[in-house]
């Protein structure tokens, strides 16, 4: 059996960095993190339980099926519908919204009924570094500079950073997030509120700019209730709510 890399400080930094504020931490973002730090999915939900992190079961991570009847009713939805909705809107008409958007576009491609379905609109990535800059974040990474120095010397926030280096390990450009020089103790100021209205931004763009990953920018949207271009946490709370 292969030994599995130990949680060094910089390791545990990437991972911390990976996660953000989500809570609970998902399956799918322990499934990530394990894939991004090349190690198990048990590793990294046992290192982050020891850090006190409320990560979700592993049983919980199973998708819920479709009855009988639900794949009639949703068949018959799509047809009779044929072109009216994305996979989004059927979910958020079907079952009051019980099933994910991702859950509805597999059975539908199951179905082989996908060409009833309406494309989503393309949503355009809005560039927040220019190569220029991606190019300089780079180097200092390389040369081993910590988060404050590259903020500092891209006139950028620590949040903006640790998003963008997040992005760019992703991508393959950094083998690693760097690390923080100072980090803040026990009060927080809210990463979203520097932001402003965030109704006009995708979840890709904010979680690139306060550091966080898509998942815990939804988190924080449903928490708070607010709104993005394309995620509606409003909506989600209330649901939560009801």
């Amino acid at each position: 059996m292969a030994t599995l890399p130990k949680w060094t400080d910089e390791r545990t930094d990437q991972l911390t960095n990976f996660v953000g504020d989500e809570t609970p931490v998902s399956q799918a973002t322990v499934a990530e993190a394990a894939d991004q730090l090349d190690t198990t999915t048990r590793s990294v939900s046992s290192k982050l339980r020891k850090m006190g992190f409320d990560v979700e079961l592993a049983s919980a991570k199973s998708a819920r099926a479709f009855s009988d009847s639900q794949e009639t009713t949703l068949s018959a939805f799509v047809s009779d519908n044929s072109g009216q909705y994305t996979y989004a809107e059927i979910a958020s008409h079907f079952e009051g919204g019980a099933f994910s958007a991702k859950s509805i576009q597999g059975k539908i491609l199951s179905m082989e009924l996908t060409d009833h379905v309406k494309a989503a609109p393309k949503v355009e990535t809005v560039r927040t570094y220019s190569p220029d800059e991606e190019e300089t974040f780079v180097a200092m990474v390389n040369d081993g500079a910590f988060v404050e120095a590259i903020a500092e010397k891209l006139d950028r926030t620590v949040n903006s950073i640790r998003g963008k280096a997040l992005s760019l390990l992703r991508s393959g450009d950094i083998d690693a997030i760097p690390r923080q020089e100072h980090t803040k103790g026990s009060a927080k100021e809210d990463p979203l509120a520097e932001l402003g209205d965030v109704s006009e931004m995708t979840v890709e763009s904010i979680a690139e700019q306060i550091g966080k990953t898509a998942r815990g920018v939804k988190t924080m949207l449903t928490r708070r209730g607010l709104t993005a271009s394309d995620y509606d946490g409003a909506a989600k709370k209330e649901k939560a709510a009801s």
